[in-house]
């Protein structure tokens, strides 16, 4: 550790520059990001005082492949972005954990008392909680410190905000208390434990694993308490492409019944053959069987596990086009994968208020600009919210200008994707 003064200096002299171009990817965000890691480390000396620090990084992260696969122990694509949140942190010896984050209000917990409080469920403090918990029961040595964050993480955007913030938090664990021992893939897990039990919000895993593991990841959820999470090794700027991300601006109000459709839906199907998720089911007796699955649930859940069958194909086949340097192919599997989300998954718009359809028109007017330049597809749990697109780097502006038209200015979210899952940068 520095004293955080020390730090300060040489963020001013740039000693940092370079590792922050490898961290953000883009060489213009890496100068704009020196100067929020200054105004971080001021605002902790303002709030704690002069003391050794270090600071940590989590990303957001963004679903590449597989949309609506994970919750059927499928398969899915996901990469870590250059979007993060940033932690600067002091250890204590008293146990106490204290974090503020920016705009927030301090937030101060025991390390000592660590079991779940349900009035702390949605809030900040029970995912803190939660992690610490969570870590503590895998053995590990929790403790307290002091901690200023602060988040570029869009909240709302389908970045998964908080599986970077429950990142972070065990990532400091990690760094303060473990000697960064704690494997990333655990820390996931942790994460998700701290979002479903102490938050009270039943998430997959899939968030929490791409902005700990960082980079671009394979993961198969055949068995979910031990996930294969495979980097599939792949530079995008070697093939000079951007990833947008197009904030639609439509309402998740009241659509808590349409997000819980899917899963309940697929797991009907899974049902009818005595199974609980589609993954166990084999593909050929669906196909057999759709006839009686028809007269049994009706249409939609057969669309929707169609769905299922051929996105978590694809998932491996992106991988595969990905690491054989096929990127043509991996952009038509996109595509591919966004037209079924349409067709058959049929999460682009609820039934219920079909006037709304902020995605189907982003798409749309997406397919419409880009033409050979890109390809587009849903982002995320749909029916509002964001969508995707994977565009060349020279025709992104165009792109921007004509999304930004349509949603406001500032919609469109060109981002990089990031190698770095959670990490202590200082």
């Amino acid at each position: 550790m520095e004293l955080a003064t020390r730090i300060l200096e040489e963020l001013r002299e740039g000693k940092y520059k370079e590792l922050l171009k490898d961290i953000y990817v883009d060489e213009g965000m890496s100068v704009r990001q020196q100067g929020r890691y200054e105004r971080a480390v001021q605002e902790f000396i303002r709030l704690y005082g002069e003391q050794e620090a270090e600071i940590y990084s989590a990303p957001g992260r963004s679903e590449v492949g597989g949309n609506h696969t994970d919750h059927q122990h499928g398969m899915v694509l996901a990469t870590s972005v250059n979007l993060d949140a940033i932690a600067v942190v002091s250890r204590n010896e008293n146990m106490s954990v204290r974090v503020i984050s920016e705009g927030y209000d301090m937030i101060e917990l025991d390390a000592h008392d660590l079991e779940k409080k349900d009035e702390e469920e949605e809030t900040s403090i029970g995912l803190i909680r939660g992690v610490l918990g969570g870590l503590k029961k895998r053995g590990y040595h929790v403790g307290g410190f002091n901690a200023y964050v602060t988040s570029e993480v869009l909240i709302g955007a389908g970045l998964s905000s908080s599986a970077a913030f429950e990142t972070i938090i065990g990532t400091i664990i990690s760094g303060l208390y473990n000697e960064m021992k704690i494997s990333m893939t655990e820390i996931a897990q942790v994460g998700q434990y701290a979002e479903n039990v102490y938050f009270g919000k039943p998430s997959g895993l899939m968030d929490q694993m791409a902005c700990a593991v960082g980079g671009l990841i394979h993961i198969d959820f055949c068995s979910p308490e031990k996930p294969v999470v495979n980097k599939v090794h792949v530079d995008f700027e070697t093939y000079q492409y951007s990833l947008c991300i197009v904030d639609t601006k439509g309402s998740h109000q009241d659509l808590t019944a349409a997000y819980a459709g899917i899963p309940k839906e697929m797991k009907q199907v899974a049902s009818f053959f005595g199974k609980e998720f589609l993954r166990e089911v084999d593909e050929a007796a669906f196909y057999a069987q759709i006839p009686a699955l028809r007269g049994k649930y009706g249409d939609r859940p057969v669309l929707r596990a169609i769905h299922f069958f051929e996105d978590n194909k694809r998932v491996a086949g992106q991988a595969e086009a990905l690491n054989q340097g096929d990127f043509p192919k991996f952009l038509e599997l996109i595509e591919s994968s966004g037209n079924s989300s349409f067709k058959y998954l049929q999460n682009i718009y609820t039934n219920e208020d079909v006037q709304s359809q902020n995605m189907s028109i982003a798409l749309a007017v997406s397919e419409t600009v880009l033409g050979n330049h890109g390809v587009c597809r849903v982002h995320g749990g749909g029916f509002a919210g964001t969508i995707q697109a994977f565009v060349e780097n020279d025709f992104v502006e165009t792109y921007r200008k004509a999304l930004d038209s349509v949603f406001g200015e500032s919609s469109c979210h060109v981002l990089k994707v990031r190698k770095y899952g959670g990490i202590k940068v200082v």
